[in-house]
């Protein structure tokens, strides 16, 4: 069967402007290692809509498609295209991908940490007016570039559950990984209360924490992270102090033994710093922009407690979240995350509605 030749898909033009549907040119021959595939679906990411908004700036990469969180089935393969786990890929199988890395700089050989790759690159941040022309989830055919780490996936695992797991759970998942896990019985923090935030109060309930305490707004989303395992949650009336003051109050005192940022808004670290306990974790994930945040560093001391970062998540990360969702696929209800599947020509209104905190997950189906 012939490949096809051009695709249609959501272009980001200028910034907080609709997106618009263009047909695309698509790779004439497939390189060695890369594979063609037709997008099952995406789900949008906060990352997304900051893009979209302007608050990533990057003229520079503009035109472009927006969506990093896909899955797609293989339609085209070239030479020796394999998934990360050595099994040979065919025309027909779904696959998920991270971003590729070069597996040559200092960061992959060395440090075996392919999040800081300095040649690291992610579908949506190639322009659409260059080859290889589409390789973002925002589309009905991506080009998944040689290097593009590659990931085959269960048929059974619901499709906007492994596109999540592209982006947003691989995230939560290393974070928590960076923390050390959680022992049992800990009280737990979670900044936000978006998709990532929602998706942390879940795995620490999972994971057998004590108290899990979200904070966030709006409401609506603090009511789902109590059905998603919050014992309390915190909104953000009443300022900095209350916040701080409820946490100790539902801590004894003594704050909690892990506090995650997956908010990124101004204050969090100083707030996140108050929270935690002594000899606690304070873990930095959301705070991805140059946004100050005053630190008592006596405070810290005194402590005795970590501040760790953790960035976004690779391949590794991402099979743990597949495996996650395998092992726990009854345990939440996973499906409230998701509003109902668009096609590509209501992107626009999807990424204003994340945008506004309407929608947590908006899904977009490029066969619809």
């Amino acid at each position: 069967m012939a490949l096809p030749t051009s695709t249609e898909a959501a272009v980001l033009v200028e910034f907080n402007a609709d997106v618009q549907l263009q047909e695309l040119r698509l790779p004439t021959e497939l390189e060695p290692g890369a594979v063609l595939v037709e997008i099952v679906n995406a789900t949008l990411c906060g990352t997304d809509v900051e893009i979209w908004q302007g608050k990533m700036p990057m003229p520079e990469m503009l035109p472009m498609v927006l969506g990093h969180e896909m899955i797609g089935r293989i339609i085209g393969v070239g030479a020796g295209a394999k998934d990360v786990l050595g099994r040979e890929l065919q025309a027909g199988q779904r696959i998920g991908w991270s971003e590729s890395t070069c597996g040559e700089c200092h960061a992959c050989r060395v440090e075996r940490r392919p999040v800081g790759c300095s040649s690291r690159g992610y579908g949506f941040l190639q322009r659409s007016d260059r080859f290889p022309f589409s390789t973002a989830g925002l589309a009905r055919h991506a080009y998944v570039t040689p290097r593009a780490e590659k990931l085959l996936l269960p048929e059974a695992i619901d499709p906007r559950i492994a596109s999540m797991a592209g982006c947003a759970a691989k995230t939560v998942l290393r974070a928590f990984d960076r923390a050390g896990g959680i022992r049992v019985g800990e009280d737990v923090v979670i900044q936000g209360s978006g998709a990532l935030g929602i998706f942390a109060t879940a795995v620490a309930r999972l994971s057998g924490a004590g108290k899990v305490i979200t904070v966030g707004a709006p409401e609506e989303r603090l009511a789902m992270a109590r059905d998603f395992g919050a014992d309390l949650t915190v909104g953000l009336e009443g300022g900095s102090e209350a916040r701080v003051g409820a946490v100790l109050e539902a801590t004894h005192g003594r704050g909690a033994a892990k506090v995650f940022d997956f908010a990124g808004a101004p204050g969090v670290g100083t707030e996140g710093v108050h929270m935690t306990g002594a000899r606690g974790t304070f873990v930095v994930v959301g705070s991805t922009g140059p946004v100050p945040n005053e630190l008592v560093l006596g405070e810290i001391m005194g402590k005795e407690m970590a501040i760790v970062g953790s960035l976004n998540g690779d391949v590794s990360d991402y099979h743990h979240s597949i495996e996650f969702f395998t092992s726990f696929a009854n345990a939440m209800p996973w499906e409230r995350l998701f509003t109902p599947a668009v096609p590509l020509a209501g992107a626009s209104d999807a990424v204003r509605s994340m945008a506004a905190l309407d929608t947590i997950k908006a899904v977009v189906d490029p066969s619809l």
